[in-house]
């Protein structure tokens, strides 16, 4: 079965369920997931997908053993280092020359760069969740066999950054002006959690948004971001193990439990099209810190 890169039209709506709102199992359900990713936050991704009990439940049943497995992990941290090695194409100004200029210290753009790091271990986990949901809404199956060796140790960077996000109503006019261009720049209806955390800091926000911006939804962007889908969408279909047993069937009369299953299917089309670039833009602000050769 092939998954072609799909934004659906028009963009549904999404109704993702914050941290702070949750208590009793969807909370359980939180703090597990979080602890299996090894990342310290819900994505947007997974906080939509919990708007639906019954078909979040069914899951994260499935998707718990898999998340823990070394195949798991490997697959994400490959989609990680493609996109980094791909977006050198894209010739990111290097800008941490320009924040020291503008005043910041190397242990702040220490901070702002282990805040990307994050975010770039963690996304490429929930592109794989994302895309192994909507192959199976739309009927795929995962060919895996049922076993999978699990994961010891340690995967995610080994940073320690606080981490606060910078909410439009918390933001100056200046952020909130951007978080609108962000918007409209890359065709969403929301403001992704990588955005509002690298916003703690403006003035470093703005400098990287100015550059990224002039790159995102450019054929080659586009380029880094439909080689990411295909890679992730043959990942899914015929690379990962199965070991929670997950299916199309009892997936689908799960969502179909919550809401009309055409909705959900929509909702999971939405993220599994913006995670390929949304794991290029931050592939491309990490490197903009890079060092210059």
């Amino acid at each position: 079965m092939t998954l072609p890169r799909r934004k659906p039209t028009p963009l549904p709506e999404i109704h993702p369920l914050p941290e702070y709102a949750v208590e009793g199992e969807v909370k359980a359900w939180y703090e597990a997931m979080k602890t299996a990713l090894q990342v310290p936050w819900m994505g947007v991704v997974t906080m939509a997908y919990a708007h639906y009990p019954t078909f979040f439940a069914e899951l994260w049943r499935g998707l718990e053993p898999l998340a823990t497995s070394r195949a798991f992990v490997a697959g994400a941290d490959g989609l990680r280092r493609r996109a980094e090695a791909a977006v050198a194409t894209l010739n990111p100004a290097h800008e941490a020359g320009r924040l020291g200029d503008a005043g910041y210290g190397a242990r702040e753009i220490d901070q702002i760069a282990a805040a990307i790091a994050v975010f770039s271990h963690g996304n490429p986990l929930y592109l794989v969740i994302a895309t192994l949901t909507r192959h199976l809404l739309e009927g795929g199956a995962l060919a895996g066999q049922g076993t999978a060796e699990a994961f010891a140790g340690r995967h995610a960077p080994d940073v320690q950054v606080p981490f606060v996000l910078m909410e439009a109503h918390h933001a100056d006019p200046p952020t909130r002006a951007i978080y609108a261009d962000v918007k409209q720049t890359l065709g969403l209806p929301f403001v992704n959690t990588d955005y509002r955390a690298f916003a703690r800091w403006p003035s470093y926000f703005a400098l990287a948004w100015a550059d990224l911006r002039a790159v995102a939804g450019t054929p080659d962007h586009e380029a880094i971001a439909r080689d990411l889908h295909e890679t992730v969408a043959a990942l899914v279909a015929d690379g990962l193990p199965n070991p929670g047993g997950l299916g199309a069937e009892a997936l689908r009369a799960a969502a179909a439990a919550d809401a009309p299953l055409d909705e959900v299917i929509a909702m999971a089309r939405l993220f599994q099209w913006l995670l390929p670039g949304l794991i290029t833009n931050v592939a491309y602000l990490r490197a903009q810190l890079t060092p210059e050769a």
